[in-house]
């Protein structure tokens, strides 16, 4: 839907690798996913695992053990989905990491220097 794809394959060692893939756009012309399109994927794609941790919250607080081990399963399943399209959207982990750390350090200088701007 939105170029994205994520899977496992496993070699003739039997090992194990994990494959993250974004399409490119070429142009605007070629553009096959709109942008309200998008939105609702990554919406959804969010609001899920935020769906399945308020669940577990309820199960929790009510004491009902046995729907929250189906609850656990629905966080992990929905957590390791956006954490997969995440991977594919930024790109390989050392690409998020530095991302994460370039994010957090412009807050902080912005923060300690009190420059307003946004860059």
């Amino acid at each position: 839907m939105v170029g994205l794809r994520w899977w496992n394959h496993i070699d003739e060692d039997g090992k194990s690798h994990w494959v993250f893939e974004s399409g490119k756009e070429s142009s605007q012309e070629n553009k096959t996913v709109s942008e309200a399109e998008s939105r609702i994927f990554w919406l959804g794609l969010i609001a899920c695992p935020v769906l399945w941790v308020i669940f577990a919250f309820s199960a929790l607080f009510s004491f009902r053990v046995k729907w929250l081990a189906v609850v656990i399963m629905g966080v992990v399943l929905q957590g390791a989905n956006l954490y997969g399209y995440i991977r594919c959207k930024v790109g390989s982990r050392k690409n998020l990491t530095s991302m994460a750390t370039s994010y957090f350090g412009k807050q902080f200088l912005r923060q300690n220097t009190g420059d307003d701007q946004t860059s």
